[in-house]
């Protein structure tokens, strides 16, 4: 029957070579959901209501990269393994080794969103909807990512799963390949209903509805995966088998409703007339 199981493909966790500078695929995947990211969000922005010009979405991205990464690191630090890195300080700066939260990551491009929308004098939440909506084109490059690094596999599969696979560090059983699922839902899938609701002028005139939509939303999806997908090890499942994952969705999924809910109840009756 295990002769059966699709066989890992042997990638090479390298892109790609600059010279002597070697290329990965995570990072090739951040790099290009943010230069994919900021070209449509550029697009996005100036959809009616306008939500920000084009300078300030090109100034944005940077502020976007570093909430990712900041956030991102510490969310890992602090969600996952504190244990570990408080006592030793100076490990948290080997982001070589990896540890990457989304929902710390997801934080991070809140503050930036905020700090950047103070700034710049543009309403938070109109501007916070046109670039939620691109996020899951990075989520879902990310996930392939981590599927190419055979990294953050399933939980073990049923051997007549057509697509079990058993994954190199995951042992002799078969694995769903929980990282598609992520990128399939959480990526593909959401990225669609955020593009076409955004394209909506009933969904952009109700500020903070799209970045309800996507909050919800993710929170739908990584939940739904997270039951395919093996718990990080130093964690395991917490009480009543959830996962860590889960239960970080769970004020993600709350604030998303609430959201929606306030920008169907306030639409903005000046850019709806524009609109």
């Amino acid at each position: 029957m295990t002769a059966l199981l699709l066989p890992f493909p042997q990638f090479d966790p390298i892109a790609f070579h600059i010279g002597p500078l070697g290329i990965h695929w995570y990072a090739l995947a951040y790099i290009v959901s943010i230069y994919v990211g900021w070209k449509i969000a550029v697009k996005l922005c100036a959809l009616s209501p306008v939500a920000a010009t084009r300078e300030q979405v090109d100034d944005f991205a940077f502020w976007a990269m570093m909430g990712i990464i900041l956030g991102g690191r510490l969310g890992y630090i602090l969600f996952y393994k504190p244990g570990f890195y408080l006592p030793h300080p100076l490990a948290i700066l080997q982001v070589w080794y990896g540890g990457m939260s989304f929902h710390g990551g997801a934080l991070g491009v809140i503050i930036a969103l905020a700090l950047f929308s103070r700034r710049n004098k543009l309403n938070f939440l109109s501007f916070s909807d046109r670039i939620t909506t691109i996020v899951p084109l990075g989520l879902g490059l990310g996930r392939c990512a981590n599927f190419v690094n055979g990294e953050l596999w399933g939980r073990p599969a049923s051997p007549d799963l057509p697509w079990a696979m058993i994954f190199p560090t995951g042992g002799p059983v078969p694995r769903h390949p929980s990282e598609l699922y992520e990128a399939l839902t959480e990526g593909l899938l959401l990225l669609v209903i955020m593009l076409v609701a955004a394209s909506r002028p009933w969904a952009r005139v109700r500020y903070g509805f799209l970045s309800g939509l996507f909050l919800f939303g993710y929170a739908v999806a990584r939940t739904f995966c997270e039951f395919f997908r093996e718990p990080d090890a130093f964690i395991g499942f917490l009480p009543f088998g959830f996962t860590m994952g889960q239960v970080l969705c769970i004020p993600m999924a709350l604030a998303g409703l609430w959201l929606m809910a306030f920008g169907i109840r306030h639409p903005r009756t000046a850019a709806l007339a524009h609109a």
